[in-house]
């Protein structure tokens, strides 16, 4: 499964950094930078022109962060952290094998997006949204998507397209063994690279928001089937083809289609 996958690699991670740590040693006579403290007066010999805090913790925390960011988002997905349900940093963290802490950091990620909400003392409560909201999202999105498709299938050239394949073909792939976290990313992948050639990183950004909103699960709602998975991995190798041909008709009503096939 994607998400034990990905709590096994934040387990080796988190491990592989608290080894680093524990074999790290400070010379006599030094003091670590972090724990004199920001206003501290350096040691006398101590080279102080503005050097970077030693690299290989400080990236490793990072690192196990954004495994527990994507391990969290997978579990979101397939429906693992379920809607209405209080989960603690502290909880997640043991079943993670690491700190509490990333895992609140990750969570607090998740709540700037919309996952999850704080809930004081008890830690986060999963997002529980109804087919309303999941409508508004879909006609938010094809407000943006549909006239800048338009607009790219008059003036990209075919081979840039063409260069898109091995994204819609990742999308089939991950359909076709009902992998549903790895399609939610191989799909806003696509979607990523189509509304990129429009060189507005502003534009990708807010749509690649409002498309991992829309992929989060309703409450009550029932697993997505792989049949739908593949329908809807099916529609982008066919918008490729319109927008290769400049068939604009085609291309307007795909993306439509597309967005009314995520309204479920």
């Amino acid at each position: 499964m994607e998400q034990g996958r990905a709590r096994e690699q934040v387990r080796a991670s988190y491990a592989s950094a608290a080894s680093a740590a524990a074999r790290s040693s400070v010379p006599s006579g030094r003091v670590p930078e972090q724990a004199r403290g920001a206003s501290a007066e350096p040691v006398r010999g101590e080279h102080t022109h503005s050097e970077p805090p030693a690299p290989r913790v400080v990236v490793q925390r990072h690192s196990v962060r954004g495994q527990i960011l994507d391990a969290l988002r997978a579990a979101l997905v397939d429906g693992d952290l379920v809607p209405g349900q209080v989960y603690s940093a502290p909880a997640l963290g043991a079943d993670f094998g690491v700190s509490a802490t990333p895992v609140r950091e990750a969570m607090q990620q998740l709540a700037v997006e919309g996952a999850v909400e704080v809930v004081p003392n008890r830690g986060f409560r999963v997002a529980e949204r109804g087919p309303n909201e999941l409508a508004e999202l879909a006609e938010v999105r094809a407000l943006i998507e549909v006239p800048v498709m338009l607009r790219l299938a008059r003036t990209v050239d075919q081979a840039r397209w063409c260069g898109l394949r091995p994204l819609a073909d990742a999308t089939v792939a991950a359909a076709a063994v009902g992998d549903r976290a790895s399609y939610a990313e191989c799909d806003r992948a696509f979607h990523r690279a189509v509304l990129a050639l429009s060189g507005n990183q502003q534009l990708v950004t807010v749509a690649d928001d409002l498309h991992r909103r829309s992929q989060w699960p309703l409450r009550n709602a029932p697993a997505t089937r792989r049949a739908d998975l593949l329908a809807d991995a099916a529609e982008h190798a066919a918008l490729l083809d319109a927008l290769i041909a400049q068939d604009l008709a085609v291309v307007q009503s795909l993306v439509r289609e597309h967005f009314a096939g995520a309204d479920r």
